[in-house]
């Protein structure tokens, strides 16, 4: 039986929805380094622009009649909703129907840390209708809950250390994650086995309180930085009063009373664990994961370094005149 489940693995044909965002880009590429002589297609709205050694074809969320055709013959699907406000719920409703009528046998889903029954525009509010729509429609499923991205501290990081305050709706704690583990969290489920029905959260290793985010900062920055929590009234018009679209106000104030409902203040393991490890077998099957924001040197100042899988670039932010 082993020997079985094991063929089938081989040479699957694997597609990855959203593929030309930051995480489908990484994930793809993540795919296309795996061994098992996989076919990968990066779906995408634009898909000239796929660069990694993988099939470009083309789907809209937005024009499910494109997204069929675009699945089609695909044994295996990660799901990465787009970032549109408002359209999100309906688009990952549209985006697995299609699933469903190409014949994909294994969708994942990319959702996020929280999710719960809400009403829009709460983070989590599309993100749990598209679970629920998975788990009644899909024959079999995997759903990877992501904590937010330590990308996203840095650049509210860059954004505060002018005014020497990080604010927040409450103090709290998240665990963030690099987006690059999140990717290979992904792959690993994508061509690994075990993992149909199951619930995974992608986190870092270790929760980050407001104060002690903003100590970190100021440590590896070497300029003053503390943490103070504000009314939502506060945060919306310094928001907009830095000139950001009502739009993108609107979803920085969900994800910061995310933050402040405990959303993202869990950690596990899951981008962690090796095969034979854990009962769920491994996420990232192909060694560690491990994530975390931890310190490096260069050139004598502190620098905060997101510790990827091995083969990732280790990337140095937060120190003045390094590069991307």
């Amino acid at each position: 039986m082993r020997i079985e489940i094991m063929k089938t693995l081989l040479n699957m044909k694997i597609g990855v929805s959203g593929a030309s965002g930051h995480l489908g880009r990484a994930t793809v590429a993540e795919l296309v380094q795996r061994p098992g002589g996989h076919e990968v297609v990066a779906i995408s709205r634009t898909p000239e622009t796929i660069t990694a050694l993988a099939q470009g074809r083309f789907g809209d969320y937005n024009r499910p009649e494109s997204l069929a055709e675009a699945y089609a013959g695909l044994d295996r699907l990660l799901i990465i909703p787009a970032l549109e406000p408002g359209k999100r719920a309906a688009q990952n409703v549209a985006a697995l129907d299609a699933a469903v009528r190409a014949g994909v046998n294994h969708f994942v889903f990319m959702s996020t840390a929280g999710a719960r029954p809400e009403e829009e525009p709460a983070l989590g509010a599309s993100y749990w209708r598209g679970e629920q729509h998975l788990i009644a429609t899909a024959p079999t499923w995997t759903i990877l809950r992501m904590n937010y991205y330590a990308e996203g501290l840095v650049q509210q990081a860059r954004a505060s250390l002018d005014q020497g305050v990080l604010t927040g709706l409450a103090e709290n704690r998240v665990a963030f994650v690099a987006r690059g583990d999140v990717a290979a969290a992904a792959a690993g489920i994508l061509i690994g086995d075990g993992h149909a029905g199951a619930i995974y959260n992608a986190t870092g290793p270790e929760r980050l309180s407001g104060a002690e985010r903003a100590a970190l900062i100021a440590e590896i920055t070497g300029r003053p930085l503390a943490f103070l929590a504000i009314t939502e009234e506060q945060l919306r018009a310094g928001l907009t009063q830095a000139g950001l679209p009502a739009e993108v106000v609107n979803i920085a104030i969900s994800i910061q009373a995310s933050f402040a409902a405990g959303a993202f203040d869990i950690v596990t393991g899951d981008v962690e664990r090796r095969p034979g490890q854990a009962p769920m077998g491994g996420v990232c099957d192909s060694g560690w994961g491990r994530t975390g924001l931890r310190e490096s040197r260069s050139d004598g100042r502190f620098a905060i370094g997101l510790s990827l899988r091995g083969g990732y670039r280790r990337n140095q932010i937060l120190n003045p005149g390094s590069s991307k």
